[in-house]
C-alpha cells in the first residue's frame, strides 16, 4: 500500500508568484529557503575549468571527503575518518539514507512541530511514524530533553535541527548534551540536520557529534555555501554504518554530480565571500526585526540562525495559506504558510525568508508596511 503524503504548500505560492512575474508584476521571492546569491566565484571558475578538461562520470571525490573531515576537526574538534562521510545529491537523499539505515517501516521517530515539511512527509513515504512534539514559545519552538524524556513509549529515533527551519532557533550546548543523554539512556537514535550551520547570529552552533559519536549528521552545500542548485550534500555515519550507507547511496542515487563535487571542494576555500553573505543576512534580519513589529507582527520565533522569520499571525487570520496568497496578489511578496511546517498550529503562522539581497528586503518592507497598516486599521 502506498503512503499518502501532504503537498508542499509553498510550491503553490511559488507557482502563483512566477505567473504574476510572467504577467509583468513585480515579485519578491521570500517563500523558499534558498540564497539568492550563486556559488562562490572561484567555485564557478573551477567548474568552467573542469567542463573544458574533464569528461566526468560517476565519481566520489576523495579530496572532498577529506576536506569535509578536516572541516569537522577545525570547526567542532571532531576527528572523522573520511570514509564516514557519504557524499550525496543534496541533503534530501542524505536524510532518506539516514532514516533507512537506522529504522524499519513502522518505526516511530520524534521531531519538533513546527519543523521542516520534508521530515514528516519523508517519514510517511518510508512507512515510518512521525511523532510530532509541539514546541511553542515556552520551548523557543525547539525540542527539549524533557519532552523526549516524557515520551511513552520511547520512540526509535529523533530528528534534531539546530538552527531549525522554519524558526531559525538554535538549541543551547547544555540542552544538546541533555538531549543526547536522554536518547542514550532510552535507546533512541539521533539524526541531526545541520544544514544551516555557519549561518548564526548568536555564536556558532554545536554539532550533535560533539555529544554523541553515534549521531547521523545531514548537511549540504545548499545554504551556507549558496549552492542549492548544484545538488551536493553529505551524510556523516558511525563506522559500523559505512557499508549500509554506501550500499544505499550506490543503489538509490549512484553519485552526486561530478561537476558539483569539484566546485564544492573549491567552495571551502571561499570563506571571505561566504562570510559576506552572512553579513547580508544579518542586516536583513535586523531590518525585518525592526519593521515587522511595527506592522503588528510582534510574536516572532527567535531567529538565532538560518534566514527565516516565523511570525504569529493568529490575530489576523486562521488560514495562513489564504493569507499568504492574499499578500502575494496584493503586494507581490511571496512568503510561506505555516501549515507546511505545522499541520496543527501552522494555520496561524507565516514564514519569511530573508536569504535575498538587502535592497529586496527594503523593498519588501516598503510594500508590506502600507498593506499591514490598512489591514490593522479595520
Amino acid at each position: 500500500m502506498t503512503a499518502e503524503i501532504d503537498p508542499f504548500h509553498a510550491l503553490a505560492i511559488s507557482r502563483l508568484a512566477h505567473r504574476l512575474s510572467a504577467e509583468g508584476r513585480e515579485v519578491i521571492h521570500m517563500e523558499f529557503g534558498q540564497p539568492s546569491t550563486g556559488a562562490p566565484a572561484k567555485a564557478i571558475a573551477e567548474a568552467h575549468r573542469i567542463l573544458d578538461t574533464d569528461g566526468m562520470g560517476y565519481w566520489e571525490s576523495i579530496p572532498l571527503k577529506t576536506r569535509i573531515a578536516r572541516h569537522y576537526q577545525e570547526t567542532y574538534g571532531i576527528a572523522l575518518d573520511p570514509e564516514q562521510i557519504i557524499l550525496t545529491n543534496g541533503a534530501s537523499p542524505a536524510f532518506v539514507m539516514a532514516l533507512s539505515c537506522l529504522f524499519a517501516p513502522g518505526a516511530r521517530v520524534a521531531l519538533a512541530r513546527p519543523g521542516y515539511v520534508a521530515y514528516r512527509n519523508t517519514l510517511k513515504a518510508l512507512h515510518m511514524v512521525p511523532v510530532e512534539l509541539p514546541c511553542g514559545e515556552a520551548e523557543r519552538y525547539q525540542i527539549t530533553a524533557a519532552a523526549i524524556e516524557a515520551l511513552e513509549p520511547a520512540p526509535e529515533g529523533l530528528i534534531v535541527a539546530s538552527p531549525a527551519n522554519p524558526t531559525g532557533t538554535i538549541i543551547p550546548k547544555d540542552e544538546l548534551a541533555a538531549i543526547t543523554e536522554v536518547c542514550r539512556r532510552r535507546g533512541i537514535r539521533i539524526i541531526s540536520d545541520e544544514i544551516y550551520h555557519g549561518i548564526s547570529y548568536v555564536g556558532p552552533a554545536h554539532s550533535m557529534l560533539e555529544f554523541s559519536a553515534d549521531t547521523l549528521v545531514v548537511n549540504s552545500f545548499s545554504k551556507y555555501f549558496s549552492m542549492a542548485g548544484w545538488r551536493l550534500g553529505w551524510l556523516v555515519v558511525p563506522p559500523e554504518l559505512i557499508g549500509a550507507a554506501r550500499a544505499r547511496m550506490g543503489n538509490l542515487f549512484l553519485t552526486p554530480p561530478s561537476l558539483a563535487q569539484h566546485a564544492g571542494l573549491t567552495a571551502f576555500e571561499c570563506r571571505d565571500e561566504l562570510e559576506g553573505h552572512i553579513a547580508t543576512y544579518t542586516r536583513n534580519r535586523d531590518l525585518l526585526l525592526e519593521a515587522l513589529p511595527k506592522m503588528g507582527l510582534r510574536r516572532i520565533a527567535p531567529p538565532d540562525g538560518a534566514f527565516y522569520i516565523y511570525a504569529d499571525i493568529s490575530h489576523l487570520t486562521d488560514d495562513a495559506m489564504a493569507f499568504c496568497m492574499r499578500i502575494l496578489e496584493d503586494t507581490g511578496i511571496a512568503t510561506a504558510p505555516g501549515i507546511d511546517f505545522d499541520p496543527v498550529e501552522g494555520h496561524h503562522f507565516m514564514r519569511i525568508s530573508f536569504a535575498v539581497s538587502t535592497d529586496r528586503v527594503e523593498r519588501a518592507i516598503a510594500l508590506l508596511e502600507p498593506w499591514f497598516a490598512k489591514l490593522n486599521a479595520r
